[in-house]
């Protein structure tokens, strides 16, 4: 008895120390790393720096400031914001959310080039815990759909009553927008893009660690569920991104890659299903995690002006 007690006691203390380390690793700011990411996202991201580094000298000449905004949570917020040219034919505006451990500029300096010269506004937010946004513990969309709320208001402030608003995510900037679509949004935001978004932390993290680490998610997922409530003030599985979309009112744009290992393609199936406002579905072949706008440009843009079409008031239908 005595041994099975200390081989209990023992088997007891690794869990801890699993979750603990589990945790640290990928809730933390400080601990959560971008080449790590880069690299689990099984991208090859070095073959389209040369197109980003060619788009970030187009869009940085364009007029642009940094804007602050305090979170509901009292944390100072960064972002950037690109206002539309004065020649644009209506007053449409992007908000754009970026990946786990990226930053809102640097992660979508290259369809910034797309947006701008399609006549939008594009504030490109830094998420809690990201780049010139205060926060220590992540929030992989549970806290930063509230965050988004501000934004958009933040927005419909800046441009006037009268600007028409599209949400685009990329990874847990998906996720993030669609959780937002489960709440009560303004008229302004006519529609949601999400590339590449996952249904909640507890569920792509169980992915991860069951294909790229070969561990059981038990009892890593559930601690970590315990130290986020307590810690971070939300739990892994307390918002889920094919739940949220039920209450959806606004039409959705899905899109995601083939070939992505880090979150599945089967989670925008999901998600999709569950959708229950006008939605489409887009599934570049080939493209690995958040390489789909890189992988075949020309068919992203195409779904991208006619999903814009359709919730600015044109000709596109959706299903």
């Amino acid at each position: 008895m005595k041994k099975i007690a200390a081989a209990a006691g023992i088997l007891a203390a690794a869990g801890i120390g699993e979750t603990v380390y589990f945790y640290n690793r990928t809730m933390k700011r400080r601990n959560a790393k971008t080449d790590r990411t880069m690299k689990m996202s099984g991208t090859d991201w070095e073959k389209y720096f040369p197109l980003m580094e060619e788009r970030r000298g187009i869009v940085m000449e364009q007029p642009h400031r940094d804007v602050y905004l305090t979170s509901f949570d009292g944390l100072k917020l960064h972002a950037t914001y690109f206002p539309a040219h004065e020649n644009a034919d209506i007053k449409k505006a992007v908000i754009c959310f970026h990946g786990y451990t990226g930053e809102g500029l640097s992660n979508h300096i290259a369809i910034a080039d797309y947006f701008l010269k399609h006549g939008y506004a594009i504030l490109l937010p830094d998420a809690r815990a990201h780049g010139e946004s205060e926060g220590e513990y992540i929030g992989f969309g549970c806290p930063d759909r509230k965050d988004a709320l501000d934004w958009i208001k933040w927005l419909i402030q800046e441009c006037g009553e009268d600007v028409k608003i599209m949400l685009h995510g990329t990874s847990m900037g998906g996720a993030t927008v669609l959780m937002t679509s489960g709440l009560k949004l303004p008229a302004n935001v006519r529609g949601i893009v999400s590339d590449c978004g996952f249904t909640s932390p507890k569920e792509v993290f169980t992915h991860v660690l069951n294909s790229m680490y070969h561990l059981p998610a038990f009892p890593a997922i559930q601690g970590a569920d315990l130290l986020g409530r307590k810690l971070a003030g939300y739990g892994m599985d307390e918002c889920n991104a094919k739940y949220e979309v039920r209450k959806a009112e606004v039409p959705i744009l899905f899109i995601h890659g083939s070939a992505d290992t880090f979150v599945p393609c089967s989670m925008c199936h999901e998600i999709y299903a569950n959708c229950s406002s006008p939605k489409r579905k887009l599934i570049v072949e080939g493209a690995a995690h958040a390489e789909s706008y890189y992988k075949d440009m020309d068919t992203y843009e195409k779904a991208l002006d006619e999903f814009a079409e359709e919730i600015f008031g044109g000709k596109g239908k959706t299903e």
